[in-house]
């Protein structure tokens, strides 16, 4: 199970890093929003231990940020202790608040309890296309009798939006919206994103489904068989 630890005290975020690996926890750590959002895409961390004091963008927006895309347990971090402060951070979708100095038992213990909590409200959720399977809350994609492989949250939230548009040419723009937001991403990025996920289909599922190029247009998934 892994977890991201986001704070910019590397002394805190050593002994936190050291607390979960004790628990068996592989542990993901970043010290600033902008590296917090691109470890969650890219690693899909099973819970997020987010410090609401952080340079350029504050833990709350971040949890924000997050929680409008994922439901990953997180847990906010903080000194302030003011019950405007802890309301606002389950307002913005925090599954826990712990307020500084505490033991290591005790986060350990409140991980364990938000974990539960989550399992029991998180059912598996699958799309599916034919004989392949993206199971969403797994981040694995599974074609015919072929071992799943694990997909990053960016490459997930692509292989979801190419499928949910089966059949159709998908637009760098809809891709953009559908991966990283409104009013974020690029052109090279989804680029980028296709290539590594081509690389990761063509090498585990060998001629079974391809993400075509359609030349000025955009993107469309495609079964080998349907190929023209």
């Amino acid at each position: 199970m892994k977890v991201l630890i986001v704070d910019d005290d590397r002394t805190l975020a050593d002994f936190l890093a050291f607390t979960f690996k004790r628990e068996g926890f592989e542990v993901i750590l970043a010290e600033d929003g902008d590296s917090a959002y691109r470890r969650w895409q890219d690693a899909n961390p099973d819970l997020i231990i987010l410090d609401v004091n952080l340079p350029k963008e504050d833990g709350f927006k971040i949890c924000k940020r997050i929680r409008e895309q994922s439901d990953i347990p997180i847990i906010l971090l903080t000194v302030r202790s003011d019950e405007e402060d802890i309301l606002g951070g389950f307002h913005l979708g925090a599954d826990d608040y712990i307020t500084k100095p505490f033991s290591p038992r005790q986060l350990i213990a409140r991980v364990k309890a938000v974990l539960r909590r989550s399992k029991k409200k998180s059912p598996t959720t699958v799309r599916e296309w034919g004989n392949i399977s993206l199971f969403i809350n797994r981040h694995e994609l599974k074609i015919g009798e072929y071992a799943a492989i694990q997909l990053s949250g960016l490459e997930l939230r692509l292989m979801d939006c190419l499928m949910i548009n089966v059949g159709q040419i998908v637009t760098p723009e809809i891709i953009i919206d559908h991966v990283w937001g409104p009013n974020a991403g690029d052109m090279d990025m989804v680029r980028q994103l296709i290539h590594r996920l081509r690389v990761k289909i063509d090498t585990q599922f060998p001629n079974q489904i391809s993400i075509e190029n359609v030349p000025g247009l955009g993107y469309e998934l495609k079964s080998i068989g349907d190929k023209d």
